[in-house]
């Protein structure tokens, strides 16, 4: 009886030493994404799983038509469901492999979003102003992502201001310039797979180890930027800001 509970326990040990030799390997295999979401979350950015790209353009969703493929959470629940609890967010991510991810804004954080060319002359501003611009992420589709603190749940909430560079995801198209996405929005986290025939992706341009900026010290730059950018397109009449709708 004894000597075969010791097999037993010798096999277990076998077992548990074989899974522990394997995970490293598995986490290798996945290049680095479940690392990079629990740094993201261990910065408080919420995390939830979001679609992600299907052969032909299409969404993992399978919606006909879904207007925005692959970056969209697979859940209605989205806000409550998303966290920063390390256990839940590993087990998504080993369970769902190919899914994508979103940040809930509005919570903790809140992101100022810009078309590249934008982003990028702002940035340089910032940085030679020697203003900290925090965490950044650029997304192959032609915006940069700048994180920032969240101005949308403040203590009193009678201060709390809607404005009309708020964004919400299904108002992206009526904000080609500034999106600022506060609550009720959220924005995909790296790293995130967009669809298209290329290997398009969002990534850190500067990762979330680099504190959440005030919103505030970031917003003339990217306004300016984002005014200059409109203003070079062809047949673009150069307006106040924010623009009027």
């Amino acid at each position: 009886m004894s000597a075969t509970f010791g097999g037993r326990n010798g096999r277990q040990g076998r077992l548990s030493q074989w899974l522990r030799g394997r995970r490293p390997q598995e986490a290798a295999d996945d290049g680095g994404r479940e690392a990079l979401l629990l740094a993201a979350a261990e910065a408080g950015l919420p995390l939830a799983p979001a679609a992600h790209p299907a052969p032909g353009y299409r969404c993992s969703c399978d919606r006909v038509g879904c207007p925005t493929p692959a970056r969209h959470p697979v859940s209605f629940a989205w806000q409550t469901q998303s966290t920063t609890d390390r256990a839940q967010i590993e087990r998504w991510a080993r369970h769902q492999p190919q899914a994508n991810f979103i940040t809930a804004t509005g919570m903790t954080h809140d992101v100022l979003d810009v078309p590249l060319e934008a982003g990028r002359e702002a940035l340089e501003q910032l940085d030679a102003a020697g203003v900290e611009t925090g965490p950044v992420a650029e997304s192959d589709d032609g915006r940069l992502l700048f994180f920032t603190l969240t101005r949308g749940t403040p203590e009193d909430e009678d201060e709390w201001w809607p404005c009309e560079l708020d964004c919400h995801p299904e108002t992206m198209d009526e904000h080609p310039g500034l999106r600022w996405h506060c609550r009720g929005s959220y924005v995909l986290v790296p790293p995130a797979r967009l669809p298209g025939d290329d290997d398009q992706r969002v990534r850190w341009v500067r990762g979330p180890e680099h504190a959440l900026p005030d919103p505030l010290s970031l917003l003339e730059a990217l306004t300016d930027a984002c005014a200059r950018h409109a203003g070079e397109e062809p047949g673009h009449t150069p307006a106040a800001w924010p623009l009027r709708h």
